[in-house]
């Protein structure tokens, strides 16, 4: 039987550890740089970049926005925005850094959200060029609103 010792010297053993170490960081911050959905930040200042955003999150709408306003962004929210602000924390946008900010709003009929072909639309607000929030919502009498996220009840497009 012949048996061979094999003789590492410290730094060549330090520098192993540390390459592998920064391999597994290197790793770890892409994955969560890949996954961090929620700090992305969405350019909507050019139609080709609204059109761009809207197909990233699954949605087929018109070429052109059905509406566009400017609006300025209250100081003070009331009832109605604290609500609409909830909506928007709860997909990564919070409305509340942007108060007295003048703000873009562009709305663009949805034609594939299921079970409702003819009354959804999306609504994309920015400022400066970014999107800061928006909402899919449903316009007829009994409607109803949600995230740009497709949620489960939509996810069958």
């Amino acid at each position: 039987m012949y048996i061979r010792t094999l003789r590492l010297r410290k730094p060549v053993l330090i520098a192993a550890l540390l390459t592998a170490a920064a391999a597994v960081v290197l790793i770890l911050t892409l994955t969560a740089l890949r996954f961090a959905r929620k700090d992305r930040i969405y350019r909507v200042r050019t139609e080709a970049q609204r059109q761009a955003v809207i197909a990233e999150l699954g949605w087929k709408t018109a070429e052109k926005p059905s509406g566009h306003k400017t609006i300025t962004i209250p100081e003070e929210f009331d009832e109605v925005y604290k609500g609409y602000n909830a909506l928007q924390k709860e997909q990564g946008f919070d409305l509340s850094k942007h108060k007295g900010e003048k703000a873009e709003v562009y709305t663009y009929p949805v034609y594939n959200y299921p079970g409702h072909k003819d009354c959804m639309q999306i609504t994309l607000i920015g400022c400066e060029g970014v999107l800061v929030g928006g909402d899919v919502c449903c316009t007829e009498l009994d409607g109803f609103m949600q995230g740009l996220l497709p949620t489960s009840d939509s996810d069958s497009r």
